[in-house]
């Protein structure tokens, strides 16, 4: 099983003797898996079957799914209902008598009055019911269709974030390497204040003074937000190699990512850094945007 995309689309159709149908299904984005269905009356025992379906084959997504029935004479127009027109002109006959008898004129009704009666041509539900195992039977290659698309659209997807989380992890190598640059620089900067000090001062307790150093040294170090960039990369390629619904995982994975963008920006302490940081907030927002699709 490849990964899949919440976004898909699937239909066929049917015929059986002047019976056709049209099925269709489409799946958006959903947090779950959200299944609605618009079925013709009589159909309604294809319901549970076709839930089924669908929650074996997905697992996220709002699906759609609407079936129509159209019931067709050989020559391809409505079938006419010979019996309920007989009915209707014998009642339009009796009314017309019955006015007469009581001294009153209706207007003629013409052909084109009786064919506008609904009630002349055949209900919508069928009286033959056969065609439920035939349109029931394909169900299934219905479904496959509907995940076939999202395995289409889940394959395009992988390919974005298969580059995009490539460019965070160059993006995340420059940063280590500006990083190590930054500390070559700022050290020596720091030693040299330092000195400076202790030798205008005699109040200055060199013990304090080495504390707040280390101390500035420590909330300055971007190393473990570094690694944990480099872990977030690898767990996105494990991510996108598996099978599955990984969706979620990666919606969470992003949040780290993002998590640790922004505190490298916070201590990045240099120009360099931080438009690097900030690239990376670009690459992780797209990311983003992509994992919002999958399945």
């Amino acid at each position: 099983m490849t990964l899949q995309s919440m976004t898909g689309f699937g239909a066929t159709t049917g015929q059986a003797g002047d019976v056709g149908w049209a099925w269709e299904v489409r799946s958006v984005n959903g947090r779950g898996l959200d299944i609605r269905m618009r079925l013709p009356e009589g159909a309604e025992a294809l319901e549970p079957i076709l839930r089924a379906a669908i929650a074996k084959k997905l697992s996220r997504g709002n699906v759609s799914l609407n079936l129509k029935l159209s019931q067709a004479s050989d020559s391809g127009v409505p079938a006419l209902n010979s019996e309920n027109l007989e009915a209707v002109i014998w009642a339009a006959t009796q009314a017309k008598d019955i006015a007469e008898a009581n001294g009153l004129n209706l207007q003629p009704v013409s052909v084109g009055d009786l064919l506008a009666r609904p009630w002349v041509w055949e209900a919508d539900a069928p009286r033959d019911q056969s065609w439920l195992e035939t349109a029931k039977g394909q169900i299934p290659a219905l479904i496959d269709k509907l995940a076939a698309a999202r395995g289409s659209e889940g394959q395009a997807i992988v390919a974005v974030l298969s580059g995009q989380i490539e460019t965070a992890a160059t993006l995340s190598k420059s940063a280590r390497q500006a990083a190590e640059e930054r500390a070559a620089r700022t050290g020596g900067m720091l030693r040299e204040k330092v000195l400076s000090l202790l030798e205008i001062t005699e109040l200055a307790d060199e013990e304090r003074l080495a504390q707040e150093l280390a101390l500035i040294a420590v909330k300055a170090d971007v190393t473990e937000e570094l690694d944990r960039l480099d872990a977030h990369v690898i767990a996105a390629r494990e991510l996108l190699g598996g099978d599955g619904p990984v969706g979620r995982k990666f919606d969470f994975l992003m949040q780290e990512f993002n998590r640790e963008a922004n505190t490298l920006c916070s201590k990045s302490g240099s120009s360099d850094l931080t438009a690097i940081g900030l690239e990376l907030k670009l690459v992780i927002d797209q990311m983003r945007e992509q994992v919002q699709n999958l399945e």
